[in-house]
């Protein structure tokens, strides 16, 4: 009788387990409702006028694929904004107004949006996922 390999053995056990852990089993929570009072469309458009894909590549807008920032593919399953913060709506949008004050010498510059547009941009940002 041959012996089982250890690593099938295992691979064999934990794939149950895994797929278990990969299913949702839910709905996602959609992006107005992760930041209330926020408009995706209205972010779209606010990230495409700002031009933000210069430096940025962001999925559905279009030319924005810039290489001097991260790429934001992803962006809603992101630990943290600016490498300094955690990932959640209000600290977002204190990145979007004003980088610089998170984390000086940042290369992201102040835009000047407004806390609204702050919210919007953030609200796109939460549906890449």
């Amino acid at each position: 009788m041959r012996a089982v390999p250890v690593l099938c053995v295992l691979a064999a056990a934990l794939t149950p387990l895994l797929l278990v852990a990969g299913c949702r089993g839910g709905r996602e929570t959609p992006p107005a409702e992760i930041v209330p009072g926020g408009s995706p469309g209205a972010g779209a458009r606010l990230i495409a006028s700002y031009r933000c894909g210069a430096c940025h590549t962001i999925p559905g807008i279009r030319g924005a694929d810039g290489l001097v920032g991260p790429p934001l593919t992803l962006f809603a399953h992101r630990t943290y904004v600016g490498g300094e913060l955690p990932n959640t709506p209000p600290n977002l949008i204190r990145w979007i107004r004003d980088p610089p004050a998170v984390e000086p010498g940042t290369a992201m510059p102040a835009l000047g949006l407004s806390e609204q547009q702050a919210r919007d941009v953030a609200a796109y940002l939460y549906t890449l996922r």
